[in-house]
């Protein structure tokens, strides 16, 4: 078993909490994130499944996933659209694999005339939650868009939060490593239930995720996040 999995999943969690200011998006991240010449981290980026297998899984279960999930897609966006006025989708920049940026994507749970970078409800009977998104939010389905992500190669199905631009601009090198693989919709750090503190709290938990980099690691975090969702909606 990973020392990681064998500890209380509250134990490693840290939650993101999104600054309330908005940086100019004017700058220019550190150069690619570098990869050490020695160690376990550079043993399980040299894999297989690193290198090829892991892509080409989640591209595959991301297809199923977005078939299966198609009906439900359609009907939230009818709800988003009936429930409130905006977009369905609510689209951000953020950082991913070698510090390139592309768009997430999640399903509008906010009023379209929330500040995109304002500070994260932390009540579910906060003003700015539309009707439809109280229940997104709890129950994580607002991330299913990301499936699209996935299936384009920008994110992975397991893997490190995915970082804001104007936060990940100032990682240390060290810190920068979190972006030697692809960002996923579900991880250790994003499955803990009291995630607390800020994302860059989290990045030793990021970093001992890739050093314990495998296929059978990430079919248990899938199983803890589906364990973990199941538990939450069931009443």
């Amino acid at each position: 078993m990973m020392p990681f999995l064998s500890r209380s999943i509250n134990q490693i969690g840290k939650d993101a909490d999104e600054t309330s200011q908005h940086r100019d998006e004017n700058f220019s991240l550190k150069a690619s994130p570098k990869i050490p010449k020695t160690g376990t981290l550079v043993e399980r980026l040299s894999s297989f499944y690193a290198k090829r297998g892991k892509h080409l899984f989640d591209a595959i279960a991301a297809f199923f996933l977005i078939i299966i999930f198609a009906p439900l897609m359609g009907l939230i966006a009818i709800l988003i659209k009936l429930t409130s006025r905006g977009s369905v989708f609510f689209s951000h920049k953020r950082v991913g694999l070698k510090n390139e940026q592309f768009v997430i994507h999640k399903f509008r749970s906010l009023h379209v005339d929330t500040p995109s970078y304002s500070e994260k409800p932390d009540s579910i009977d906060d003003g700015r939650i539309t009707p439809i998104g109280k229940w997104l939010r709890k129950t994580s389905l607002d991330e299913l868009p990301q499936l699209f992500n996935v299936l384009k190669g920008e994110m992975s199905l397991v893997g490190p939060r995915p970082e804001m631009p104007f936060l990940a601009e100032n990682y240390e090198p060290w810190e920068n490593q979190r972006h030697l693989v692809r960002p996923g919709m579900t991880g250790l750090w994003q499955l803990s239930p009291r995630r607390q503190g800020t994302i860059r709290d989290g990045i030793p938990v990021d970093l001992e995720y890739i050093e314990n980099l495998s296929f059978w690691n990430d079919f248990k975090i899938l199983l803890r996040t589906f364990k973990v969702f199941w538990d939450n909606n069931t009443y």
